[in-house]
């Protein structure tokens, strides 16, 4: 299996173009080589999930940020069902900000710190976040971000991969390194897969929902979605997970701003 985020994914060579050591964490995902795209079933199921928290534009335009957009992939996938609704791409890297110009009428380059993001006080609708959060040093942070811009009652729709997925679950019982999970930024070692994903840190669904009601969110749904890495002849397997979300590949996570 391997993994591809809206932000990460580099594959593992012998002499990797950009490691921590050499170039911080910046130069592994500025490293133009990465993938930045995510898989589209999880893109499709969160804008579903989106567009009905938000109802049709018809009711009102409501302004979605998508952190951490990457090339822009992912929020191009779910603008049709999201039409009339403003999707804004954000993100710190201004390479991808390049590629993602060409998908998104609207990028703006901003960082997941304190007063990081040029948004003001309240005044998003929604924020997109598919698969970043486990990229971070600083989760907290970036969730105290989200809430500011956020206005009272805004949603947040927060994806990223399961660790305890039903196939995660057996390789442990294996003795076997998790999907998704890292132990070097160089090199795949222990676990299934050829690409360096670049994960710093990952979440059960009990220690997602925890985490995000803990920032200041109510928690309103959890979903699960399939992982596109999932080898063919077992993808049936995974799209029944979808139904149990604890055991899914993904974790599709809807919250409002409290």
């Amino acid at each position: 299996m391997s993994a591809t985020t809206n932000r990460t994914t580099s594959t593992a060579t012998t002499a990797s173009p950009a490691t921590p050591e050499r170039d911080g964490l910046r130069g592994f995902y500025e490293n133009p080589a990465v993938p930045v795209a995510s898989g589209t079933a999880r893109s499709i199921r969160q804008a579903r999930m989106l567009a009905a928290a938000l109802g049709p534009a018809t009711a009102g335009v409501r302004t979605v940020l998508d952190m951490g957009c990457g090339d822009g992939t992912a929020a191009a996938t779910a603008a049709p069902l999201l039409a009339g609704h403003r999707i804004i791409g954000v993100d710190w890297s201004q390479d991808v900000l390049r590629r993602a110009r060409t998908r998104l009428p609207y990028v703006v380059r901003g960082e997941l710190s304190d007063g990081g993001l040029p948004f003001a006080t309240a005044g998003a609708d929604a924020v997109l976040f598919s698969e970043v959060v486990e990229h971070l040093v600083d989760p907290d942070g970036a969730l105290e971000e989200i809430h500011r811009v956020l206005r009272p009652g805004g949603h947040l729709m927060l994806s990223t991969p399961n660790l305890a997925a039903w196939y995660n679950r057996a390789l442990l019982l294996a003795g076997v390194q998790p999907v998704f999970s890292e132990v070097s930024l160089r090199a795949v070692h222990g676990r299934p897969g050829t690409e360096v994903v670049g994960h710093l840190r990952l979440y059960t669904a009990r220690a997602l929902r925890s985490f995000v009601a803990a920032s200041g969110f109510e928690v309103v749904r959890l979903r699960g979605a399939p992982f596109h890495g999932v080898p063919r002849p077992l993808r049936p397997l995974d799209r029944l997970a979808c139904a149990l979300p604890s055991v899914a590949s993904l974790l599709l996570l809807h919250a409002r701003r409290s």
